[in-house]
């Protein structure tokens, strides 16, 4: 394994949170407008659920849920908290970061408040730049890390290619202090911008200002060259698993998991079969939640910790690939952090009938489920 600088700090995860909205889209719900059978969507993507944000809610409020969670899981007060990451493709408004609205919702009120744009890889950016913080920045004790997705108010219902996929959701870590075997190693991100065409939302910036004919033109939705994504996803996941492995002298049976983001469940098993990651080692949310971006790879760190498929000591590899295009990978040594997960109490309604109000999945601190090895 990497090796680890004399002298300084290992950071870790101390304590996961995540929120899903009320709201639940089903297959039935999202193929007629699409113009599919709800079995195309399952045959194709794996999905079968997506959770959407009620229209006062935005990504700041999914978000601020989602740390308030990580925080009681960890067991520290929000005014601990010194550098709040926030990292979204949806943000509340262009400016300020949405960073700064959770801090107002949460009372972080010691924190330095920052967004991180790196798409669905985002997360793992924005942990980097908190696990340097924390090890560079005398004093700082812990850091909240949030990855915060509301597609839903930027999707075309009509769009087959994004609509089955993109969904609403947060997920959170706190970071801090932890010991000289655990923690994050190995950390690698990249980005080539030459594909940032692939996957975008065209107008609102600088570029095309909204006017009359972005909004006729759709171009406030987003806009994915599908293709191009799968064909980019199907390069880069092997490759990041490869070269982790490779400079860190491990075998795949060495690892206990393999995070990644959940662009497509379908996508996602086949290409684990191809690298050879067993199954069970593979963890996949995106079946009960759809892509929920900067949120997919947290959500299921934690509900991989929740599910206890994570073993206290359980090495973890993390892959990430996003819009920009981006990327990423790191090695975390687990912790045996607990996880508060808020969700609707029941995983789907029956179609047409309202979405119960949430709550939170029983998942919590030191439970022994979360404890136990795969």
């Amino acid at each position: 394994m990497s090796h680890h600088p004399p002298n300084m700090p290992r950071i870790g995860v101390l304590g996961m949170g995540t929120y899903l909205p009320g709201g639940i889209r089903t297959n039935h719900d999202v193929a007629t407008a699409v113009g599919v059978t709800p079995e195309w969507i399952t045959e194709r993507t794996g999905v079968h659920t997506r959770h959407v944000a009620a229209p006062e809610e935005a990504a700041s409020d999914l978000a601020a849920a989602a740390v308030r969670a990580a925080v009681a899981a960890a067991g520290i007060d929000i005014d601990q908290i010194d550098v709040l990451i926030a990292a979204t493709s949806t943000p509340d408004e262009l400016g300020p970061s949405t960073a700064c609205r959770i801090q107002a919702l949460t009372g972080a009120r010691h924190a330095v408040a920052l967004d991180v744009s790196a798409a669905c890889a985002g997360w793992l950016f924005a942990a980097r730049v908190a696990h340097d913080w924390l090890r560079g920045e005398p004093g700082a004790r812990y850091a909240a890390v949030v990855g915060v997705e509301a597609y839903s108010k930027f999707l075309d219902p009509t769009d087959r290619g994004t609509a089955v996929l993109f969904a609403d959701g947060a997920a959170a870590a706190v970071l801090g202090t932890v010991a000289d075997d655990a923690g994050f190693a190995d950390f690698r991100l990249g980005s080539d911008g030459t594909g940032a065409h692939h996957v975008l939302i065209p107008a609102g910036g600088s570029r095309a200002p909204a006017s009359p004919a972005t909004l006729g033109g759709h171009r406030h939705r987003i806009h994915m060259d599908g293709r191009a994504v799968r064909d980019f996803i199907a390069e880069i996941f092997p490759r990041l698993v490869d070269e982790t492995l490779v400079r860190n002298r491990l075998r795949l049976t060495d690892l206990d998991a393999v995070i990644t983001h959940q662009p497509n469940p379908v996508l996602l098993r086949s290409l684990g079969d191809r690298i050879g990651i067993a199954r069970e080692r593979l963890v996949i949310v995106g079946d009960e939640v759809g892509n929920i971006g900067a949120a997919s790879a947290p959500y299921a760190l934690a509900t991989a910790a929740a599910r206890g498929l994570l073993p206290r000591g359980g090495r973890i590899l993390l892959a990430v690939f996003g819009a920009g295009v981006t990327w990423g990978s790191a090695l975390l040594t687990w912790t045996g952090a607990p996880a508060i997960r808020i969700a609707p109490t029941r995983s789907a309604p029956a179609h047409g009938a309202p979405a119960r109000a949430p709550h939170t999945v029983p998942a919590t601190t030191n439970t022994p489920v979360m404890q136990r090895s795969s």
